[in-house]
């Protein structure tokens, strides 16, 4: 149905529409342009609101940033608490004509809940977006610093209760993080999803490989919700708002994110400032945490903010799946719940309900088409925890062996050798499918499969992993990929998570890193070539994920050059050259992964092809030796 467009979920690099195959033609250069993201035009839906009001904040940074408040039908002088949403798409002109069109970044659906709860809902649009004056600097300081200023604003209105909240996911999830940091007076909650924490390290630029996917996506997205923005604003005739989105579309031309990928490739004073999980150590709010492990748009990776959050203040919520299972009518019921008690101030008995640690394993969608995939996902079973401590996850090693096996302990052995670089096989897609792409042809010669025998109980993997591998790489660089997956005994090989790393940039800021999560100094003072026959020890960070192995099942490492993953396109290093992968008793390759104690699996495996973002094929090294897609 038109009006359920909303929850399409193609979590596109921060963000949801409809992707459409239709190609135009270019008039000027004649080369066909894909519209990748069309929106179907519908009739308006009639408001759900009592009173919308418009208008302009002006914060510390002397920027005027447009908002639009949705008011729930209450007695008249009710003051009511509010319920925030700051990103750069179209959130300040959310109950226009475009929004009641369901041309809008927001969930329309979520809003409308919010309103019936008897909350108000805003919109901001950040610095320098759609209508919004001020420099569009993307994930600065200034992000949280007018997100403050607008928290405070909102608890200053005569309909305002005082007591403001903040929601969404993406964009509206990074801007909720950073501006908990800053500690506005009236901010009570903050429930942020699958956000991007470091603009370099999470999306730009993972384990130092350049991913210039996320910036050639993404930015035609965000041109193309400002276009919503004008919509409205034409219908309202807002010669404010139209004059503003054209100043912002010329700066942005000349300041683009494709643009500052090219002018900062490394990591620098510049680049340094796009984070927005800094400060999340001065968080003096609730947070409920939602992420996804397999996030195709912007990683799961979220810089780690949840480190730094007083463990008194969080809640975490995970599953597996895309970047938009934030839309799932189950996770709302959640966040209803959480703002109720954060924000309303109501004795629900949410601290009482709501484990510290609730993750969602095996998930699937009982909606059959894209429009409602996301927001009709549910959990297989649950992991309820209600807090994960230290002790709870330990370090598993499986070391690297001559023959591609994995063993418990250090084996010696020639080394194994890929032609580099190669053609991974892609996983996911730019719509968070659950897909697994064919192998090329000379897939054995430009990999390595390290396999285990199979595993004498069953194994519960959660967090981040490491991969630290002994290399050698005879041109100077090389950009690896570590994948892990379950072979299981019906002879299908599940995905469960990936890394990356580029060689020259393994320099590691020891004391942050653990035995499972080496984090990088990522300087450019610290960028170091590899020496030809010289043997240099990469950690490569695998992302969070949270799977259980079976008793019977065989863990799987796969080792070559990074290929597409979901909306992640690598720009990798292209010298042609033998990589080496070391395993003896001097340089131990070895795999770590976090092994969850205290979690009984459910009585029977997860059916291929139907958990979230996790693909099946046929194992290619078994004995039908070939990969069939599910």
């Amino acid at each position: 149905m038109i009006k359920n467009l909303l929850v399409v979920a193609v979590g596109i690099a921060l963000c949801q529409g409809v992707r459409a195959e239709e190609v135009r033609v270019d008039p000027d250069t004649g080369i066909p342009v894909p519209m990748a993201f069309v929106f179907p035009d519908a009739q308006p839906f009639d408001p759900f609101w009592a009173k919308r009001e418009t208008g302009y904040v002006v914060t510390r940074n002397g920027n005027r940033l447009r908002y639009s408040v949705l008011l729930p039908k209450v007695e008249p002088g009710t003051k009511v608490p509010v319920i925030l949403s700051m990103n750069g798409y179209d959130a300040g002109s959310i109950g226009g004509l475009a929004y009641r069109k369901y041309k809008t970044a927001m969930s329309v659906e979520l809003d409308k809940q919010l309103l019936a709860a008897g909350y108000a809902v805003m919109g901001v649009n950040a610095a320098g977006t759609a209508c919004s004056g001020g420099k569009f600097e993307m994930l600065k300081p200034s992000l949280g610093q007018d997100g403050a200023d607008v928290v405070d604003f909102a608890g200053q209105q005569s309909w305002s209760s005082g007591n403001v909240g903040m929601v969404n996911w993406s964009y509206g999830g990074s801007s909720q993080v950073a501006t908990a940091a800053n500690q506005p007076k009236h901010l009570r909650a903050i429930a942020p999803g699958n956000i991007i924490g470091d603009l370099r390290s999470d999306v730009m630029a993972p384990g130092g490989v350049p991913q210039p996917g996320f910036a050639n996506v993404w930015r035609p997205l965000l041109r193309m919700y400002w276009g919503f923005a004008e919509e409205s604003a034409k219908d309202e005739q807002d010669a404010e708002c139209l004059n503003q989105i054209a100043s912002n579309r010329t700066y942005e031309d000349n300041n683009s994110v494709v643009l500052q990928a090219f002018a900062h490739p490394s990591r620098d004073k510049v680049s340094d400032l796009d984070n927005a999980s800094r400060g999340a150590k001065n968080i003096n709010v609730p947070v409920l945490s939602f992420e996804t492990f397999q996030d195709q748009a912007t990683s799961v990776r979220g810089d780690h903010y949840q480190r730094y959050v007083d463990p008194k203040l969080l809640w975490l919520v995970q599953s597996n799946g895309a970047h938009d299972i934030y839309l799932s009518k189950a996770y709302h019921k959640i966040v209803l719940s959480f703002f109720d008690r954060f924000v309303k101030g109501t004795s629900n008995g949410f601290e009482q309900n709501q484990p510290r640690t609730l993750v969602w394993m095996d998930s699937y969608s009982t909606g059959k088409e894209l429009f409602n995939r996301d927001a009709e996902t549910v959990p297989g079973w649950l992991i309820k925890k209600d807090r994960i401590e230290a002790g709870d996850i330990k370090a598993r090693e499986f070391h690297l062996g001559a023959d591609g096996s994995l063993n418990d302990k250090a084996t010696s052995g020639s080394p194994s050798g890929f032609d580099y670089p190669g053609e991974g096989p892609s996983v996911g897609d730019l719509e968070g499918g659950t897909v697994w792409g064919a192998l090329p042809e000379d897939w054995k010669n430009k990999s390595l499969a390290f396999t285990s025998a199979p595993l004498e109980r069953d194994m519960m993997v959660y967090g981040p992993g490491s991969a630290d591998l002994w290399m050698v790489a005879n041109a100077g660089d090389a950009d690896v990929q570590v994948t892990v997956t379950e072979v299981r005994p019906d002879g299908q090989e599940m995905y469960v998570q990936r890394g990356w790393l580029r060689l020259s940039q393994r320099a590691l800021d020891q004391k942050q890193s653990t035995p499972l999560l080496p984090v990088r100094t990522d300087q450019a003072e610290d960028i170091k070539p590899t020496n030809p026959g010289e043997a240099v020890l990469g950690r490569v960070e695998i992302g969070k994920m949270a799977h259980m192995f079976s008793k019977g099942s065989k863990l799987r490492i796969w080792i070559d050059t990074p290929s597409d993953t979901g909306g992640f396109k690598f720009n990798a290093f292209g010298v042609k050259q033998k990589l080496y992968v070391l395993h003896n008793q001097k340089y131990d390759s070895v795999v770590r992964l976090g092994e969850l104690s205290g979690v009984t699996k459910p009585p029977s495996l997860s059916t291929c092809g139907e958990v979230l973002s996790q693909p099946c094929r046929m194992d290619p090294l078994g004995p039908n030796g070939s990969v069939a897609k599910q």
